[in-house]
């Protein structure tokens, strides 16, 4: 839930015990790994008979939370507080607190008015004076957000659908919670849509919790860098809730914007080999699919550079798409997103020997000359010996990367693996954890010196160095040091080198 450039206003209904917060969200924010964007707050808050003098302590200490998660200062988050019941009094104006402190201990003194609940009135007061610039907010931007969080426990004694709709015509996003006996029409009435991200309830302050976070999330704009949500290769540079993927002195932006290369792209053939065994369940699978796609960003798809096959199988092998049919990341990866889940067992050994002998083959798109790239992926120990077929597949010249997840033996993926095998088997117990596998997964292949090149160098260096030795005894040793020779050997050598 992101705020737009536009007035936000979440209505809240709550009721309960003891609110808290998110520890985790407080402490990356508290660590600066995310900040809240320029904002205006007010916070409306009911303090009608109905709501108890030990739930209006409470209501402030939500309050207090969440304002704990903000960037409060003139040029960052700007907080109010409006306190309403059969009237609406403004407590703390946009203008009047810059930092954190003093804007928290003036929410604790803040007393209930404890008499009834015209939420319509208090919305309308929002517009026309707790945001107004005479109160400190700010002239209206596409940077700037503006935000109303009423806090109600209740049934409104007055009408709110009017103005709701003139507060969203005037450009106001509207959030309606409620706890315990609100009316939920009401919110809804109250809401923007699309309801499902507008409107929100919850029983007691027992779980308001999730409230804290969502609230302290829907101002909060990650430093994504810091916090590691990226796919960057080797250099992130934070934007604001965006980053870019940089490359260390020597390496080369490949051109999906993060994956670095000491050397030019080469064609390559890659075929995914995938258990779909039962026991990767299918909400899982799902995950491994996502997994592939992320790993066909990274590559450059196309007639003349990578081509991608995938295969997938359990107790039995089946090709779903061969080399070279998607040559287009677009297709590919919805390709990938089509395909079915076998189940059954986990039989690696025959699908290796399939890759081998099949998914590499010409007659299946493989192209001559090409480097190939097999990556297997499986979730437990295969039920036949591997030990052959994974050996054959080096032998053959195949760049093979093992990952596994759950049950996988490290064993069989070690074996199965590449050398230098440090660099080319990934192992995780969690599903979810497999984005960061497919970050350090790094597909590069980088030409390979012409050998008879090589030699034609080194023969052509010796012949030099030959020449040189000869012409040396020849003119300089012989009958003593000639200057004019001398001279002319030196100019001799340095158009050689």
């Amino acid at each position: 839930m992101t705020p737009t450039p536009s007035f936000v206003l979440l209505l809240l209904g709550l009721m309960g015990a003891q609110a808290t917060v998110d520890l985790r969200t407080a402490a990356a924010m508290a660590a600066g790994l995310c900040k809240t964007r320029p904002t205006d707050i007010v916070f409306i808050i009911d303090s009608s008979r109905s709501v108890r003098p030990s739930e209006f302590e409470q209501v402030k200490v939500f309050l207090a939370k969440v304002i704990e998660g903000l960037n409060v200062g003139p040029n960052a988050t700007r907080v109010g507080v409006v306190n309403y019941a059969s009237h609406v009094k403004n407590e703390v104006s946009l203008k009047t607190h810059r930092t954190k402190a003093g804007l928290i201990k003036a929410v604790t003194k803040i007393e209930p008015l404890s008499t009834g609940t015209m939420t319509g009135l208090s919305i309308q007061f929002a517009m026309n004076v707790a945001f107004s610039e005479a109160e400190g907010a700010r002239v209206k931007s596409p940077d700037i957000s503006k935000v109303a969080i009423i806090v109600t426990d209740g049934r409104p004694q007055d009408s709110v659908k009017d103005v709701a709709q003139r507060a969203r015509d005037a450009g106001i996003e509207i959030f309606a919670i409620g706890v315990g006996r609100v009316d939920m029409s009401t919110l809804k009435q109250m809401a923007s849509d699309p309801l499902d991200d507008h409107v929100d309830y919850v029983e007691s302050y027992s779980v308001i919790e999730k409230l804290t976070k969502k609230f302290q999330e829907a101002f909060c704009v990650s430093d994504l860098c810091a916090t590691g949500d990226h796919d960057c290769e080797q250099v992130c540079i934070s934007s604001p809730g965006s980053y870019k993927c940089a490359c260390k002195d020597g390496f080369t932006l490949m051109d999906n914007g993060r994956s670095c290369s000491a050397c030019s792209n080469v064609a390559t053939d890659v075929v995914f080999l995938i258990d779909g065994s039962k026991s990767m369940r299918p909400e899982n699978f799902e995950l491994v699919k996502k997994w592939i796609n992320q790993i066909i960003d990274k590559l450059d798809v196309s007639d003349s550079k990578a081509h991608v096959g995938l295969v997938q199988y359990s107790s039995s092998v089946r090709q779903e798409f061969p080399l070279g049919r998607y040559n287009n990341k677009k297709d590919l990866k919805e390709a990938v997103k089509k395909m079915a889940y076998m189940e059954r067992g986990t039989m690696t050994g025959l699908a290796l020997r399939y890759l081998t002998e099949n998914s590499f083959s010409v007659g299946q798109g493989a192209r001559p000359g090409v480097a190939k790239v097999g990556i297997v992926f499986t979730d437990g120990r295969s039920q036949d010996y591997i030990g052959e077929a994974a050996k054959k597949a080096k032998e053959h010249g195949f760049k093979m990367y093992a990952v596994g997840v759950g049950n996988a033996v490290e064993n069989e993926l070690k074996e199965i693996a590449s050398e230098p095998t440090g660099e080319h088997y990934f192992y995780t117990a969690d599903f979810k954890a497999m984005t960061q596998i497919a970050k350090k997964l790094q597909i590069n292949i980088c030409p390979e010196e012409d050998p008879c090149e090589c030699d034609s160098l080194v023969k052509f260096q010796k012949k030099v160095e030959q020449a040189l030795q000869a012409l040396t005894k020849k003119y300089i040793l012989y009958n003593g040091c000639n200057d004019s020779m001398t001279k002319r050997i030196a100019l001799l050598e340095n158009k050689i080198v």
